[in-house]
């Protein structure tokens, strides 16, 4: 895709001071959506306007409502691997692997577990553990491509019926451990009802994990590949207005807003104080308290202002986390 490329990691920070426990909020366990909804763009889409303060209550398949003509709508079109491995120790325990990201060739960074029960050279029938990395994580060898199950989040507990539901309808590049939750509500047709252009960061677990420190400042992310075309970037720079899909989406044009390569890896951690310089609008689905997800969008749309909108959503029983409903801030 782009000719420029490094494997630098970009690291950019922002005003990163604010305690971790302004990231929580309650929430009933029923509002976590277990399944997806039949048709995708059937979805609730509560829209924010940042300059009047409005909120409306309308349906993902309304989108086009609100993107002007002159608006290119970017998306992450990463793809998730069958990346959870269901494997049997030589003592004939069970073991479970999660694929992260491929290092080269057949060679992995996941997760295992029981960890403690395993060791360096043991063999999981496709697959070799190489080096522990600790928490958690291995080096490991895959032999062929993965051949599992779709790593839902633990807070599904029902069985995907069809596993393309935890794809998006443009997902392409595969990579990702986790979806790009936000892209989930896209149909086909109302994709092709918009200008949109296509970028890749394959999404890793660390995204997803809570932050534990006691200030933003302390939590590090994981960094993440991601890939640019030059000629999508082009069009990207020139949009006069964008709506980017998604946090990934966010991380991606951000980091090569700032001078970036148009394809390496990036840590861009963004939470409240963070200057923006190519998103102007925002796709995104309702977060897990404590994620570095939900810290982008406080940091997008406000920090109070995010936290009056959580509670709209939670009087008005939105469907949270990745098969819930959608935000649209303006």
């Amino acid at each position: 895709m782009a000719s420029r490329s490094t494997d630098m990691i970009l690291t950019f920070n922002s005003d990163v001071g604010m305690r971790t426990s302004e990231l929580d909020y309650e929430l009933p366990t029923e509002l976590i959506a277990q399944r997806p909804l039949e048709r995708r763009d059937e979805s609730r889409l509560l829209v924010f306007d940042r300059v009047s303060g409005a909120v409306e209550h309308r349906r993902f398949r309304d989108l086009g409502t609100f993107i002007a003509s002159e608006t290119l709508v970017v998306v992450n079109d990463t793809r998730v691997l069958p990346a959870r491995l269901m494997l049997e120790r030589p003592t004939g325990g069970r073991t479970e692997v999660l694929l992260l990201e491929r290092v080269e060739g057949e060679v992995w960074e996941a997760l295992a577990r029981p960890s403690r029960r395993l060791q360096e050279g043991m063999r999981l029938g496709p697959v070799e553990l190489l080096e522990s990395l600790g928490e958690g994580r291995w080096r490991l060898h895959l032999s062929g491509e993965p051949d599992g199950e779709a790593p839902l989040p633990p807070y599904i507990n029902e069985p995907l019926e069809d596993g393309e539901r935890y794809q998006t309808v443009y997902a392409e590049e595969s990579g990702s451990a986790a979806a790009p939750t936000a892209g989930l509500h896209f149909t086909p047709e109302l994709l092709a009802s918009l200008d949109f252009e296509r970028v890749t960061l394959h999404v890793g677990l660390d995204t997803f994990r809570p932050v534990t420190a006691e200030t933003l400042a302390e939590h590090r992310l994981h960094s993440e590949r991601y890939e640019v075309g030059e000629e999508a970037w082009a069009r990207i720079e020139a949009a006069s207005h964008v709506t980017a899909v998604g946090t990934t989406t966010v991380r991606v044009l951000e980091s090569v807003a700032q001078d970036a390569p148009l394809a390496g890896r990036t840590d861009l951690f963004v939470t409240p104080g963070f200057e923006f310089r190519r998103v102007d609008s925002l796709v995104t689905n309702f977060h897990l308290p404590r994620s570095s997800l939900l810290a982008l969008v406080m940091a997008f749309a406000g920090v109070e202002e995010t936290r009056r909108l959580y509670e709209i959503a939670i009087e008005e029983r939105y469907r949270f986390y990745s098969f819930g409903d959608a935000m649209l801030i303006l």
